[in-house]
């Protein structure tokens, strides 16, 4: 049999695999599951003819390219250290120790050999490099790595927190009070990580779970399953309705940050933690959500997701492979039913289309949004359409090693945080 009829001969059968499972469901899904099943092969057939490029690996030298050394990466930043967490996914695959390499000059940058790192961790958005520094120690066995992975632990001890325990999302009088959505994503998957890690895991979970339903209960839209970009306890802020307190917008990325927080968090969470079931239904809300608000036409989601009718809205990447990631993940775990896998696939070919390589042989990704606070409709929709932003960068390595290494046929890396390798 020649390779090409044995790539055809395996796509059937993955094809056949799909649809199997797709019926193996509860008998309230099962007509509709059916229905999605010709759609579904067709939609992971388009997707799949999309992996003959590894765009990871394109992604992470063309940004090594770019920025060569520590010094031109320089800034204990969020988005950066999203990127770098990616790029360590793609090592994980490849086994090239540059790209280790390249994550560790990063740290070693910000960390001296105390652990203090050069700056305050006063903001969730400090925290979120903490990941890096579990994965070096874990690497290297480096003391300073753990030193400085204890003391963002222990910032949480006293951090400041709203009258119903929610982290504010920074240490400072202009964010008092306040909670994003954005936030769970910068400090819980490093606490619940840590706490694997360092036998901690009585409180991380509790803790993890306890935020992340904090900021549903005040965030949640029951209309859309969409969640507010942010709430302000005090409710003096200009963006806070006067009787909920939070904002009046569903701003992309702040709920992709929230959806990639509950897939984290659900990994590690043991299976009868008796806050799991209700992280699971936060799941559920969203997955059924993102497959309404999906743009048909291109896969993708807009800027401020339930206004796709508005000329000044726009589609956006980060948001739509976060969006990815979260909905193919709920379906590989059975949080949501096999259908949605469709969604995720258009989800998937749509990302890919703003991204090629330009004249220069470098990788572009375009279309993604700036740093973003909390706004009018009209500040969202202005919000500069970057290229190459590590806001979009990261999410992008995280969606594309999940779902193009299980359609080229091998198994996505598992990251274990637990110290004896188990």
């Amino acid at each position: 049999m020649t390779q090409r009829r044995k790539r055809e001969a395996l796509a059937t059968l993955i094809a056949l695999i799909i649809l199997a499972q797709t019926v193996a469901v509860s008998p309230g899904t099962m007509r509709a599951d059916a229905e999605s099943g010709a759609s579904d092969r067709s939609a992971w057939r388009d997707a799949r003819a999309q992996t003959a490029t590894d765009w990871s690996q394109a992604v992470v030298e063309s940004t090594i390219k770019r920025y060569p050394t520590a010094e031109s990466l320089k800034g204990w930043g969020y988005a950066k250290s999203l990127y770098l967490y990616g790029e360590y996914l793609v090592y994980l695959r490849t086994k090239d120790k540059r790209y280790l390499d390249h994550i560790k000059d990063w740290i070693d940058l910000h960390v001296d050999e105390q652990g203090q790192i050069n700056r305050p961790i006063s903001a969730l958005d400090y925290m979120l490099p903490g990941n890096l520094l579990l994965i070096l120690y874990k690497e290297t066995k480096q003391e300073k790595y753990k030193l400085a992975a204890d003391k963002i632990r222990h910032t949480f001890d006293t951090y400041p927190r709203t009258k119903d325990g929610g982290f504010w999302h920074a240490d400072t009088k202009s964010r008092e009070g306040q909670l994003w959505a954005d936030g769970v994503f910068m400090s819980l998957p490093f606490l619940i990580r840590y706490g694997q890690m360092f036998g901690d895991s009585a409180y991380t979970n509790d803790e993890a779970t306890k935020q992340l339903l904090i900021y549903a209960k005040h965030l949640s839209d029951p209309q859309t399953g969409l969640l507010f970009h942010a709430y302000d306890e005090s409710g003096a802020q200009a963006w806070a309705d006067p009787v909920t307190h939070h904002s009046h917008f569903f701003w992309c990325r702040a709920i992709g940050w929230y959806a990639l927080t509950l897939i984290e968090v659900l990994e590690l969470l043991p299976a009868n933690h008796p806050n799991r079931p209700k992280l699971i239904a936060l799941v559920q809300q969203l997955v059924k959500a993102f497959a309404r608000f999906q743009d048909k036409k291109t896969g993708l989601w807009y800027q401020v997701v339930d206004k796709g009718d508005l000329a000044e809205n726009w589609l956006e990447t980060s948001s739509s492979s976060m969006y990815t990631y979260a909905i193919w993940m709920a379906v590989k775990r059975g949080y949501v039913s096999k259908r949605y896998r469709e969604v995720a696939l258009k989800g998937y070919k749509g990302v890919l289309t703003k991204l090629s390589v330009g004249a220069d042989g470098l990788t572009k990704l375009v279309d993604i949004c700036e740093g973003t606070n909390v706004g009018d409709l009209a500040y969202y929709f202005a919000r500069k359409r970057n290229e190459n932003d590590f806001h979009g960068l990261g999410a992008f390595l995280i969606m594309n090693e999940q779902l193009r290494t299980t359609m080229a046929g091998g198994t996505p890396p598992t990251l274990s945080w637990s110290l004896d390798g188990r």
